[in-house]
């Protein structure tokens, strides 16, 4: 048996019934439950993403791919060189001098993967929303969009001081 901790209020464990912590625990599963899926298509978590950009913006510089991942250049590389080896990408140089410019496309497998994702993400929301009608959905969206637009500002102004400690 758990003890709980109890708050100076006499409540326990607070955080446990705040809005933060129930959508916390909602994206926790919901990741799970994604990721089980992905592995149906032979993939890892952050590989879809990749795939579904390159499928929607067609080739890319490495550079570009890592903007648009928000992730470091070498982390975008790891991803590439893993999806490169399922033979679902391909890195080509893209001129310079030094052929240092590598540009990434999709494969015609890749494609097809791409393809299948959308099918895994409907297949992932109709299983988290099954117990809610049309009209509860919608409303949940919209709301979750409200929160979304609230938090945007403060994520962007941690995100802003992230990057000015990481260049001092």
């Amino acid at each position: 048996m758990s003890r709980q901790k109890d708050d100076p209020k006499g409540g326990h464990e607070p955080y446990r019934k705040t809005i933060g912590a129930h959508l916390q625990h909602a994206a926790r599963l919901h990741r799970a439950l994604v990721a089980r899926k992905l592995t149906i298509l032979g993939l890892y978590p952050g590989q879809e993403q990749v795939l579904k950009i390159l499928a929607d913006g067609g080739d890319m510089m490495m550079g570009e791919l890592a903007a648009a991942l928000k992730v470091r250049p070498p982390t975008a590389s790891k991803t590439i060189g893993r999806l490169a080896a399922q033979g679902l990408v391909e890195r080509r140089t893209a001129g310079g001098a030094d052929g240092r410019l590598v540009q990434v496309g999709l494969t015609q497998a890749g494609q097809d993967k791409a393809a299948a994702i959308d099918d895994l993400w409907f297949a992932a929301e109709d299983e988290m929303l099954a117990d809610m009608d049309a009209k509860e959905a919608r409303r949940l969206r919209k709301l979750l969009r409200r929160i979304e637009k609230t938090l945007r500002p403060h994520a962007e102004d941690a995100a802003d001081e992230e990057d000015e400690a990481e260049e001092a």
